[in-house]
């Protein structure tokens, strides 16, 4: 997290990329709400005042890695990010996307070298939510090993990781009903699960301040 500390505290305007699936994508599961890249958005543009920051999106419901790779030039190089924020594997690990676990791997490894060569962008990996227990079983059985491949590649290539799925598992550990209410569905967050995201990213990129606006926000 070193490297995105010393972008922030500089005063050169940054490129902020999101790239992913549909909880990325955020469109109508949080009824109308801000997700978690807008949150984001505020956050940095809005109340840490980088104004001339720019936050872009170009996640898209139903992608796996071999879909973010085979449009990656429009989505991602042409916007020369200083960061690229990648969150995918929910639907790379269903039964019938046809992306073993030896794909993915290799997919996200890919993903990460591209970013990598688009001038001096950073690639900043994120593992994502839970799956409601039962609701998903063409993804259960190989939820859990996708997400130990994000982290596995984000050890191997030095590069930062949002474990969110860490996060909501010790939250689940804690109360196993508590993140029901963070849920539109099986697999998407609602405008909770949005708010929960959002903070545990400025936690730790090292800029959530808990008396603004966007770090106050309720969740349950």
């Amino acid at each position: 997290m070193k490297r995105i500390h010393k972008l922030i505290n500089a005063p050169k305007p940054l490129k902020w990329l999101f790239y992913g699936d549909s909880i990325t994508h955020g469109a109508f599961h949080t009824f109308g709400a801000r997700d978690y890249t807008e949150l984001f958005s505020e956050r940095i543009r809005g109340e840490m005042t980088r104004t001339q920051d720019v936050v872009i999106k170009t996640a898209l419901s139903g992608n796996n890695t071999a879909v973010l790779l085979a449009e990656f030039d429009w989505r991602v190089t042409q916007f020369r990010p200083d960061v690229a924020f990648l969150m995918i594997g929910m639907n790379d690990c269903k039964k019938t996307s046809n992306v073993s676990a030896k794909e993915f791997r290799r997919n996200l490894k890919d993903l990460c070298h591209r970013i990598s060569n688009i001038g001096s962008a950073l690639p900043v990996l994120q593992t994502t939510n839970l799956i409601l227990p039962g609701l998903a079983p063409d993804r259960e059985p190989q939820f859990e090993i996708y997400m130990d491949i994000v982290r596995e590649v984000a050890s191997d290539q030095d590069l930062p990781i949002i474990d969110h799925h860490r996060l909501w598992n010790e939250s689940a550990k804690e109360n196993p009903e508590l993140f029901h209410y963070w849920m539109s569905d099986a697999i998407h967050p609602n405008h909770f699960g949005h708010i929960v995201l959002a903070h545990f990213l400025l936690k730790e990129l090292g800029i959530f301040d808990p008396h603004s606006m966007t770090c106050s926000l309720f969740h349950p």
